[in-house]
């Protein structure tokens, strides 16, 4: 009997949860503050999104370039003994990684600020 008793009471606060729900959703529907010919807001400006690809493509043009300077850079030279050669790699790669890091920001803080906008 307990058991009974239980699922009872379980279905039918779900189902009044429900009701509850549909309810809430028809009177916004009812509302005289919903009007159903609203367009959806358009939030990119066409001079946005112009600055975004100028943006956008210098962020192309900085990560080409520091990954053309990081291959020269990691060639060894011809006066490095194997040793000179494995430290400076290990600098260049830790530079190589934070530069990197430095224009993935600058990205982010583009797409922040035009979301912003």
């Amino acid at each position: 009997m307990k058991k009974i008793t239980k699922k009872v009471v379980t279905y039918s606060l779900l189902g009044l949860m429900q009701i509850g729900i549909f309810a809430t959703a028809t009177a916004a529907e009812a509302s005289p503050f919903y009007n159903h010919s609203q367009r959806p807001i358009q939030l990119d400006d066409r001079r946005d999104s112009h600055r975004d690809d100028d943006r956008r493509q210098e962020h192309d043009r900085r990560v080409r370039e520091e990954n053309e300077r990081h291959e020269k850079e990691m060639r060894r030279k011809p006066h490095e003994s194997e040793r000179e050669w494995r430290e400076r790699q290990e600098r260049e790669k830790e530079r190589h990684d934070q530069t990197l890091r430095e224009i993935a920001a600058l990205l982010i803080g583009i797409a922040i600020g035009s979301a912003n906008n």
